[in-house]
């Protein structure tokens, strides 16, 4: 009896397994890649924000941080809903080596977020234009 509840349990572990690789694969499958990204920067000391769109590929100072985006990416026809944007940022005036590297998602930034003490970073949307 307790080789078939093992051998049950790891039958159902694979197929929840292949399911889940099979709606990742998916996934994947319907997101675009935009022209770019705009971000919002937050100055956390005076208060102060700022959206700036930075093209795939381009760099913008959001206060005293250089940001490269290099990727944009949404769900399939709504470039509004939920991007997904990879960046580096750097603090050129301190060091050349990236503070943060890697994907931003919009809906949940804290995700993956920058840990500045004076500045926050985050995804509103991808551009398409």
């Amino acid at each position: 009896m307790r080789r078939s509840m093992k051998s049950t349990w790891h039958a159902g572990a694979a197929a929840l397994l292949a399911l889940g690789l099979a709606s990742a694969a998916q996934a994947q499958d319907d997101v675009s890649i935009g022209t770019g990204a705009v971000l919002r920067g937050l100055d956390k000391i005076n208060g102060d924000t700022l959206d700036v769109t930075i093209p795939s590929g381009s760099a913008a100072m959001i206060g005293k941080l250089s940001v490269t985006m290099w990727e944009c990416r949404y769900p399939q026809g709504d470039a509004a809903a939920d991007a997904f944007a990879f960046m580096t940022i750097t603090e050129p005036a301190k060091a050349p080596d990236p503070i943060f590297s890697g994907w931003m998602v919009g809906s949940s930034p804290a995700i993956n977020a920058l840990d500045h003490f004076r500045y926050d970073v985050w995804v509103l949307s991808c551009t398409t234009d």
